[in-house]
């Protein structure tokens, strides 16, 4: 039994020691600018399919409001989907723009993830036209 209760002792120590040594990596300007323009397109990928998997999880919603006819439901999932949403704005935007933004040491600490949200719902909100159309309509 003493046995038993020391590998149980040593299991927690050893988790808890595991636990405190594994780095936590924070998604902010700093950790952005030590990416490479192939990491930054793949994190703004990445991310916006992250995206597009929640929004389609926003349908499970839609079906639980009209169940239980929640009042205003549907226009508070619509607003949050569209915020999700990151379909107007092209990964190559959202690159350029957070190269813009965290060129700037004051927003260092900025969330990327909540700097893309920021950036999806400006993009919505005044449509950002495509570097190849502004371009072209020169």
């Amino acid at each position: 039994m003493k046995k038993f209760a020391a590998g149980i002792v040593l299991g927690f120590m050893a988790s808890w020691a595991v636990a405190f040594a594994s780095s936590n990596v924070s998604h902010n300007g700093s950790f952005w600018n030590r990416l490479n323009a192939t990491a930054k397109d793949g994190y703004v990928n990445g991310y916006s399919d992250a995206m597009r998997v929640s929004v389609g999880k926003l349908d499970v919603l839609n079906s639980a409001a009209d169940l239980f006819h929640w009042k205003g439901a549907r226009r508070i999932i619509h607003q949050l989907s569209g915020q999700l949403s990151m379909e107007d704005v092209s990964a190559n935007q959202a690159v350029k723009r957070l190269d813009d933004l965290y060129s700037n040491q004051k927003y260092s600490e900025l969330d990327i993830g909540e700097a893309l949200q920021t950036l999806s719902i400006r993009a919505s909100e005044t449509a950002m036209p495509d570097a190849s159309a502004a371009k072209s309509a020169k």
